[in-house]
Order: structure tokens, then sequence, then C-alpha cells
């Protein structure tokens, strides 16, 4: 029986005719069940009264230039887990996978794997009665040459040249970082990483400017998109505002990040616009204590350090006792708290909306892990599609307005009175919210500048 099964290594290269793809390099895996092929920008629709899904793919890795515009009928939507934890839904396609001389139709789930070393990933329901795997080897059926790529790939479509547009941001290896770069060189921009560490600025009437290390000039810059660590906040929003000097467009203003990290001042502008939060209280001494813990309808309560992110420094008091210790034990520090009250109805979840200039371009579902209260990614908890209501989208948008935001993360809370708003965050990651919907957010953040320089086209 082995003589008729065709023998692979741990990577091949494939082909898929009815998509158009005439090569494309793929992890064969026998440990993963189902077979994973890179998809971005995934749309479904009808087409002869049935229902099909249309997608973009970059066929070669690290390649954002070449993209593929395919189509395949639709047989299915899964959930899947991902390998880090990620809760995601899937599309479900079947086509006819070509490896050598041998071809038989596969299904494959459509997934943004830009965060993977390989761009399809060959699972054993595909190669099940057909294959024999040697992990040892590699590229037994072949592998093309740089030259013999670029041939079967001339007549793809190559990506315009357009802006130059610079990411002001502290680590190049982040996920969102990545995401960022590779969106904008995908839609033919030219994109520089630009840590915020290695920039300084010459303040000057006349020539304002700004190096990098090494003496370099930042000049000719159509964009910046900046993606401000909290604890390089000044220095990164004082780099922002010396951009925006020289005139050039930044994703977020330096005004709207520096308002945005201030909780306390943020949450007060957002109250100001109307948008309800959860009952919050602040004071500055720990005499104040008692009436601080009344004001907020008793125990359990959440404290949260002024100067927290990502779930540091927010601590559940679950008794009156405990929620003065905790108070009292910050304010000894010297440390800026706000005391909220605890939606336990929530159970642990929230809602984070991605706003992108003035719409709501995806959203997903939080949940903590077990005994933990805090949902945030980085903390362990995972990320689930959920259709957000129109009450819950515009809340979302006004709070973006308000803190005059062109990119955030909204984070609401369902209550018993209705969606709360918890936070608003100007540097959102895009992982968590990629991974589990599947849909190009960094793509939206550059059509967002692409947007802005259309508008201003149009105007003169």
């Amino acid at each position: 029986m082995s003589d008729n099964k065709v023998i692979l290594g741990s990577e091949e290269w494939c082909s898929f005719p009815e998509l158009g793809i005439p090569t494309i390099k793929a992890r064969v895996d026998s440990g993963a069940k189902t077979s994973a092929l890179h998809a971005i920008n995934i749309a479904p629709f009808i087409k002869n009264e049935s229902n099909w899904v249309k997608f973009d793919i970059n066929p070669i890795q690290n390649n954002q230039k070449t993209v593929i515009h395919c189509e395949a009928a639709l047989i299915d939507k899964r959930i899947v887990k991902s390998s880090s934890g990620f809760r995601e839904q899937r599309y479900v396609i079947q086509t006819n996978l070509q490896i050598g001389s041998s071809q038989w139709p596969i299904e494959m789930t459509l997934t943004n794997r830009d965060s993977m070393g390989f761009r399809m990933l060959l699972g054993r329901e595909a190669m099940s009665g057909r294959v024999l795997v040697d992990p040892e080897q590699k590229y037994l059926l072949g592998q093309p040459t740089t030259d013999t790529l670029k041939e079967l790939y001339k007549n793809s479509e190559k990506a315009t040249s357009g802006l130059r547009i610079g990411l002001l941001a502290s680590n190049p290896e982040l996920y969102s970082n990545k995401r960022i770069m590779e969106a904008g060189e995908m839609r033919g921009h030219e994109m520089h990483f630009l840590n915020i560490k290695e920039c300084y600025m010459k303040l000057d009437a006349k020539t304002p400017e700004i190096h990098y290390r090494g003496g370099k000039i930042l000049n000719q810059f159509d964009a910046i998109i900046p993606r401000i660590r909290p604890s390089i906040t000044f220095y990164g929003c004082a780099l922002t505002r010396q951009f925006e000097a020289l005139k050039v467009y930044c994703l977020n203003s330096s005004n709207a990040i520096t308002q945005s990290r201030d909780k306390l001042y943020s949450l007060q502008l957002l109250l100001n616009h109307g948008v309800e939060i959860p009952t919050t209280g602040f004071a500055n001494s720990p005499l104040d204590t008692d009436d601080l813990i009344k004001m907020v309808g008793g125990s359990p309560l959440i404290v949260k350090l002024l100067e927290g992110t990502q779930g540091k420094g927010v601590v559940l008091a679950e008794t009156k006792k405990a929620a003065e210790s905790v108070i009292n034990a910050f304010k000894s520090l010297n440390a800026n708290i706000l005391v909220q009250e605890f939606i336990k109805e929530a159970n642990g979840k929230d809602i984070r909306c991605f706003v992108i200039d003035g719409k709501v371009v995806a959203a997903i579902q939080r949940e903590a892990m077990p005994g933990e209260f805090r949902a945030n990614i980085h903390l362990g908890g995972t990320a689930s599609v959920i259709k957000v209501t129109a009450e819950e989208k515009r809340i979302a948008i006004k709070a973006t307005k308000a803190m005059d935001l062109k990119v955030a993360g909204v984070d609401i809370i369902r209550s018993a009175k209705g969606p709360l708003l918890l936070e608003v965050n100007s540097s959102p990651g895009l992982e968590g919210i990629e991974g589990a919907t599947n849909k190009d957010i960094a793509g939206e953040m550059i059509k967002a500048i692409e947007k802005n320089f259309k508008q201003k086209t149009e105007l003169k």
C-alpha cells in the first residue's frame, strides 16, 4: 500500500489550481488535525444562491507586495482554538491540492498566519490514506528558486508605491508592530520602524528637527503611527508633538494620547460627553477611606492604580476590611488610586471594541481565566468573536471621539443597568482581536491614513 502513497518531508511546496495559487510553501504537520491557509480580508458572499467566501493571500513568506485575490465555495464555519489559546471562528473551504504529480480535494480553514512561519499548514485529515511523512527530510518534491517564484507570480497584483510612513514604537518584534509594518508594505507604502528611545529632537523656531541615532535627520515623512508604551508616554508624546510641528500627519495626536493615559482625567472627560462608567471614587487622604468605600456601593470593589496598565495594579477587594487594607497600603506609598464599583454580573467578561476613524471595525469578548476577574489577554484571558449591540457601538464611537482618538481599543462591561465604559486604550494590541476575528485590523489602520490624504487631495 505504501508504494501508492506520496512521501513528503516536514516542509513541501504545493499549489492550488482552483484558487490561482501556483506554488506555496507548506508545513507538513501530522500533529495538526485540520489544514489551514493564510488569508486576510476574508468576506463571505452569495454566488449562484450559494455561500462563498473571498479572501486575499500573500503566498510568499515575508513578501507583502504580492497579492492573490481568491474565492471559493464556503462549506462550513468552525470555532478553532489556536496553539496560543485564542478561540476564533474560521471559514472552511474545499479545494484541490496539487503536490508533485498528485492532486486531490482537501478542506482548509482560512486564518491570518502572519505570525506563523508558513503560509500553509497541511494537517493529517488532508494526508490520510495518501501520504507518508519523513520528518527528517524537506522539499522531497522539489523547491522553486527565487527566479522561478518571480516568474510564477509575475502577473499577480503588485501594490503601487505610496506614502512614507513611520511606526513610532519600542519593539519591532511585537506582533502588533510587525503586522502594521506588513500591512503598510502590502498596500504599497514605504514603512520605517522608528524606535522611540533612538529618536531625539532639535527645538528651533525656524528649523525644528527629529534626529535618529547616529545623527540621521528624520524628515519627509507623510505620516506617523504612534504606538507608545505607557512607561514612556511623556517622551513618546513629546516626539509625536515634534512630528506634528513638522506638519506630519499623526494617527492619534500627542494630545489625545496624553489625555487617554491619564485615567482620572479621561474618565472625567468621558462623563462630560455623556458616556456612562461604573461609579468611581478618588481621594487624596486615607482618612476618607470609609466614605470612599460607601461612595461606590461598598464591597466588593475594585482598586486601580492610576499608572497601571494591561490589568496590572488592579485589585479586587472582596470585603470592606480588605478594601480598607488595600486602599491604605496604596496611600501609604503615595500612590494615586481610583476606587470603582465591582460589576459582579459581568462574570469576568468584558468587550473590546476596536474603533478606527469613527467606526467599530471589530469586537471581541474577553473572558478571564478561572479564579481571575481581569479579562486582559496579557493575563491569560481568552478572546472570542461577539456581536455587539447598537448601544455598545454607539458608546465605543462616542468615547473615542470624546478622547479625540483616531484609533482606540474601547473596553465595555455589560451591567444590570446597561453597558458601561471601563477604559479607552490609545495603543490597543492587535494579536487577540485579529486572531479571534480573522480581520485585517492593521490594514484598516493604514486605510485610515490613506483616507486622510485622499481627503486632503480632494480639497485642493
